[in-house]
């Protein structure tokens, strides 16, 4: 094990293969050249080295990658000017997921030097428990919605008639009676038309409001992913085939491409998830790591992570990700997404 974790460790630095003769010099490790040479054959035999050219070096296989990750990794200490640079990042206004989602990309790139992501699952067929209403002036009025799962989306409203608080407590009453527990695609024509009767001579408040009502629902049901630091990969030796960095640029620049491989690894797990090489079921990521995290934003699962190389610095970005989800959790409190423009408490 201490030769398997000398070797992994020293590959991540280098990127070049391993000889016995550069593991006789590492004072941990208590074996004259001969049994290392040993040890090493063994390993390779075993299939957690492999040998790349006839050179004596050896480098990881992804067995050799998967035992390092889950029981040799040693936890890396992010340095106070690390933790302050990250509080101070994520102390930026941020809304919207999409906001969200771009700005922790970027910062899972920024700190670790591999290509940041940030994807946050569908929830699928939501549908919305209670809606409340305040009118705000004689044309504009809030829309709050409370979805499954204590999700609470408000909206501003502004319509191109004067509305009467009578009117808007009516239309809030029929919005409770007739679209509570109803998913998108089952709020149809019939109904519509039903709210419009309902609200008489205010019944054109009714497209208005419905069409915002759908626009909220897609919003939480459609997944989506961000990515930050794509040419960062290209400073790795595993990615200057151009052929396989392009099939591989064509699954990180398509999104739906993208999630498909995501979609692999759906978790609700709140450890850190590690998807190495074939673990990640695509073929033009045989040479590439998936390592990610989930947390909780405004009651939303948000998977903070990176994608690099097999031979990634693992236990830097463990750490880099505890310290990202700590720190969104500490700047949202309670889960509870922040002020916005249209989304607010």
């Amino acid at each position: 094990m201490q030769i398997l974790k000398a070797i992994v460790d020293a590959h991540i630095a280098g990127g070049e293969p391993v000889g016995s003769k550069y593991l006789s010099q590492d004072i941990t490790i208590s074996a004259s050249p001969a049994t290392i040479r040993n040890e090493m054959a063994e390993l390779e035999e075993m299939g957690y080295l492999v040998q790349p050219h006839t050179s004596a070096g050896r480098v990881p296989s992804q067995l050799g990658y998967r035992y390092y990750v889950d029981a040799l990794v040693q936890q890396y200490k992010n340095t106070r000017s690390e933790i302050d640079q990250i509080n101070e990042m994520l102390r930026y206004k941020l809304t919207e997921m999409d906001e969200i989602l771009a700005e922790v990309s970027k910062l899972a790139a920024s700190f670790s030097d591999y290509t940041g992501i940030a994807f946050k699952s569908g929830l699928g067929q939501v549908r919305i428990i209670q809606f409340k209403s305040v009118l705000l002036s004689q044309r504009d009025f809030l829309l709050v919605m409370t979805f499954e799962g204590d999700i609470v989306k408000t909206k501003t409203i502004h319509l191109s008639f004067n509305l009467s608080e009578d009117s808007l407590r009516r239309f809030t009453e029929a919005a409770n009676m007739y679209l509570v527990n109803l998913t998108s695609d089952a709020i149809t024509m019939p109904i519509i038309v039903k709210l419009e009767a309902l609200m008489g001579s205010a019944g054109a408040m009714v497209p208005p409001t419905i069409k915002v009502i759908y626009e909220t629902m897609s919003e939480l049901d459609t997944a989506d992913v961000k990515l930050d630091g794509i040419t960062k990969l290209l400073q790795y030796p595993e990615y200057s085939d151009v052929s396989d960095f392009r099939n591989l640029l064509g699954v990180l620049e398509e999104k739906e491409k993208l999630l498909d491989v995501i979609s692999t690894h759906t978790t609700t797990d709140d450890g850190i998830q590690i998807y190495i090489g074939t673990e990640n079921e695509s073929d033009v990521m045989k040479n590439t790591t998936l390592i990610f995290k989930t947390i909780n934003v405004g009651g939303k699962p948000l998977s903070v992570g990176v994608i690099g190389p097999k031979r990634m610095n693992y236990s830097k970005v463990i750490e880099m990700l505890n310290g990202l989800a700590s720190g969104i959790d500490r700047v949202f409190g309670e889960n509870a997404l922040p002020p916005g423009k249209d989304d607010y408490e």
